[in-house]
């Protein structure tokens, strides 16, 4: 991941609507997010999984590589509050740059030598953070502020951890906007003198405890709904249905079950069960239509893929789904308008997706609302750009 642009202008919007629908009832996880970046180098880390908290327990673990030297100094921004909410209100993520306040930020975060991005990282109290450098470090830290920096004598010679207090704010966007700017001029104050100085150090910037409290699971011990079916510990039971076209493969769908139920009729019937053709199928860089036809069925799934200025990325969308009853030569509609969607690099995954309870498939029109679409375990996998490393990992799953 480009860490710093990404980050402000597209990737932490990615985390923020993987998350946003398609939630199980579980116990939320206050967090915080958290940045890193040095004029040192470090050994790259892994990202982290859309959608993933990380412990305090895997935040040390990431960590104890990036404190590996004898000596060194830490920067320690701690702001009163911050959220991944502040990121997407004040970072200019909304096509408008200009308006950002974490200039100073951004620009550390993509000319430093290293950097990583925590989008997520689990809140456990106001002293965790701190907690865990002085241990790293085995340095107690020294509180200062961008005046008192500059008249500090710093022994490079040994660790140094520097905490450095950030206000936050509580009243109008007006005002959160002129306290987190003022923020980043420190930010920016304060690293420009130790460049000065010639000090190398590394800088961390999170908050004391969130700013805002979203209702989120951790993924520490259980799975959200919307997630990528080839992380660890999903049960893959059947192959993928694809449409290939003569490039390869451009449309894949997954599902534990595709079920329909017909009017005044008790049971269910799972399609997915069923043996299937995909004539009719087509796909191209913009739109795309994965027909499915049964013996008594035909079911049909047109996605599309569009940029979007608005979150400077391209993003898939499932914009309907059709039931083709063959033995009563009627077709229903049904159009995803709540949210069956996500960042092209990702894929769409839900538990449930139904025409009924909690709909994310509206029913165009009264006569549809009497078939029942109920659909299981859920994927639909972004456009041919990603699709084969997604169906190969699939199919490298040791339960297919």
């Amino acid at each position: 991941m480009a860490e710093s642009i990404k980050f402000l202008h597209g990737a932490m919007m990615a985390f923020i609507f993987l998350f946003a629908a398609c939630l199980s009832s579980v116990s939320s996880t206050a967090q915080v997010p958290l940045l890193v970046w040095s004029n040192r180098s470090f050994a790259p880390l892994a990202s982290p999984l859309a959608g993933h908290i990380v412990s305090m327990k895997e935040l040390s673990a990431a960590l104890s590589p990036t404190f590996g030297s004898p000596s060194q100094t830490v920067l320690l921004f701690l702001q009163d509050k911050l959220s991944k909410d502040d990121f997407t209100r004040f970072g200019g993520v909304f096509g408008n740059k200009q308006e950002g306040v974490f200039r100073n930020l951004e620009a550390a975060l993509q000319s430093s030598s290293s950097s990583r991005i925590f989008p997520a990282v689990e809140w456990t109290g106001e002293s965790a953070i701190p907690a865990l450098l002085q241990e790293k470090l085995s340095a107690s830290p020294l509180l200062v502020d961008a005046d008192t920096l500059e008249k500090l004598n710093l022994n490079t010679s040994v660790n140094n951890l520097l905490l450095i207090n950030l206000p936050y704010c509580s009243n109008s966007p007006e005002t959160c906007k002129k306290i987190l700017s003022n923020n980043d001029e420190i930010i920016g104050k304060v690293q420009s003198f130790l460049k000065a100085k010639g000090v190398s150090y590394t800088a961390i910037y999170t908050g004391l405890q969130p700013s805002q409290v979203i209702s989120e699971p951790s993924l520490l011990n259980q799975g959200v709904g919307r997630s990528l079916l080839q992380t660890p510990g999903v049960n893959v039971s059947q192959m993928p249905i694809t449409f290939n076209d003569s490039v390869g493969y451009c449309i894949m769908l997954w599902a534990q079950k595709l079920e329909i139920r017909a009017p005044d009729k008790p049971e269910w019937i799972d399609l997915a069960t069923q043996n299937y053709t995909t004539a009719g199928s087509r796909c191209n860089t913009t739109d795309s239509l994965l027909v499915l036809n049964y013996a008594d069925y035909i079911l049909s799934f047109t996605l599309s893929q569009r940029f979007y200025p608005v979150s400077a990325r391209n993003w898939t969308t499932l914009d309907s789904v059709q039931l083709e009853v063959r033995s009563l030569r009627q077709t229903f509609s049904y159009v995803g308008k709540r949210g069956i969607y996500s960042p092209v690099e990702y894929s769409f995954h839900c538990q449930s997706v139904t025409s009924f309870v909690d709909a994310l498939l509206i029913p165009d029109n009264q006569s549809t609302t009497q078939w029942l679409l109920n659909f299981n375990d859920f994927q639909v996998p972004p456009f041919s750009c990603c699709l084969k490393s997604q169906v190969l990992r699939l199919r490298s799953h040791k339960s297919l």
